[in-house]
């Protein structure tokens, strides 16, 4: 029985295309890798490995808090301000935006086209380019952080908002229509309730994001712990590096925990 199963049973054919996609990346590869330069290891690299090293298992403790000046903990506050106030203006702004681009909320295909590409527009910039760009405008600080994060999230957190509108169920919609409900009505009360979870759902994962993007930011001067960071680079102060990279750590990994327990609330 099991013989003539066997024969039955096709044998699966080997797929030649398969093979030609891993050849093709491995010469993609092999292009790219040697289109890097590579000069060598000073001859200083592996005694500043050392110091680097044995400075960031060694944190410099007393930065924690300094009562007369910046601190660990002011620049960890300060990232969290910032991408707490950058989030918010970008979830907030960004609606208009996902409802213009959402297919089954325009008469027409042209209008949602435009509102997609407003938002592809916005979001082709990185942050660290508009916080530059900010920072020319209204000088550095947290301020020019805000504004680059906002604005580039309004980008991202669009493109989600609109996905999350186009997936949403007409009853309800259809429902209050019969009742007589004007539009307004319908969107307040059918809509809205629908795509909230989502909305809220993104703008948790978006915060996340967020927070460390400040994290960046402030190496150029945008305000956040980046700035006392950059500063210990330069210097070569290892033990402060590492206390702050640490803080880092830390923040992020409960902020994480926190987002994800309210997911899954949401969800």
């Amino acid at each position: 029985m099991k013989n003539e199963i066997s024969r039955i049973r096709p044998k699966p054919r080997k797929n030649p295309l398969r093979w030609v996609i891993v050849l093709l990346l491995i010469l993609v590869y092999v292009w790219a890798l040697a289109g890097v330069p590579f000069t060598g290891f000073k001859e200083t690299a592996a005694q500043i490995m050392k110091a680097i090293v044995a400075g960031i298992f060694s944190p410099d403790w007393e930065f924690v808090y300094l009562p007369e000046g910046e601190d660990l903990l002011r620049g960890l506050l300060d990232t969290l301000a910032i991408s707490v106030l950058g989030t918010v203006i970008s979830a907030v702004l960004c609606i208009p935006f996902a409802f213009w681009s959402a297919r089954n909320m325009s008469g027409h295909r042209s209008i949602s086209g435009a509102g997609k590409m407003v938002l592809s527009f916005i979001r082709t910039f990185p942050e660290i380019i508009m916080a530059l760009l900010f920072i020319k405008a209204v000088g550095p600080g947290s301020f020019a952080g805000v504004l680059a994060l906002g604005l580039h999230s309004i980008g991202m957190l669009g493109k989600l908002y609109a996905d999350e509108v186009e997936n949403i169920d007409y009853g309800p919609s259809e429902a209050l229509l019969a009742s007589g409900a004007n539009r307004m009505q319908q969107l307040w009360f059918a809509i809205l309730p629908q795509v909230m979870p989502g909305f809220l759902n993104y703008t948790l994962y978006r915060f996340e994001i967020n927070v460390r993007s400040a994290t960046i930011l402030g190496v150029i001067g945008a305000g956040g712990i980046g700035t006392p960071l950059i500063f210990a680079l330069s210097t070569r102060n290892w033990p402060r590096v590492g206390i702050i990279l640490l803080g880092i750590i830390v923040m992020i990994t409960i902020i994480d925990l926190i987002s994800g327990y309210i997911r899954k609330k949401l969800v």
